[in-house]
């Protein structure tokens, strides 16, 4: 699987989504500009000792990161505006699962432009504006590792 960070701002909950794909076997992919830098200590204390062992690709910005995109990449953009949700999403190994910034989201011409493969994790309380992002990358890896298990039980086995 692939957990995309679209500009970052709050090291903590990166620190935390690195540690989420380390033990799911994820590479990130940080797109710049960070909020932070790499070597932040609130990085490094929610990623614990973990950081280094992390599968970690950067890039310069999102156009850079659409660029290296592979043709046939299953990509989904998470967004509390999109109509389906990440339940009606198929997800398949190797699936690009893209997250905007923790204070504004994914920008609209993203949005826009990928429609169709855009997914939201449902609230059920209108009050509620978003999820902690790492909140939100944790609920939707797991929902694609449980289907990615059920077509292939091979598929993570180990956990």
């Amino acid at each position: 699987m692939n957990v995309v960070l679209i500009e970052p701002e709050i090291p903590q909950n990166t620190g935390t989504i690195g540690r989420l794909c380390l033990a799911t076997g994820s590479t990130l992919h940080l797109v710049e500009p960070l909020g932070f830098e790499i070597t932040d200590a609130h990085l490094k204390r929610a990623g614990l000792d973990y950081w280094e062992h992390l599968s970690v690709v950067r890039h310069k910005n999102v156009e850079a990161f659409l660029e290296q995109l592979p043709a046939d990449a299953k990509l989904s953009f998470l967004s509390k505006k999109a109509g389906r949700t990440h339940y009606e999403e198929k997800f398949e190994p190797g699936s690009w699962l893209i997250f905007g910034k923790e204070t504004m989201g994914l920008p609209d011409w993203m949005l826009n432009r990928y429609a169709a493969q855009t997914v939201r994790i449902p609230m059920f309380d209108a009050r509620v504006r978003s999820l902690n992002l790492s909140n939100a990358v944790s609920i939707c890896v797991y929902e694609a590792i449980r289907q990615i298990q059920q077509v292939n039980p091979e598929a993570y086995s180990e956990l």
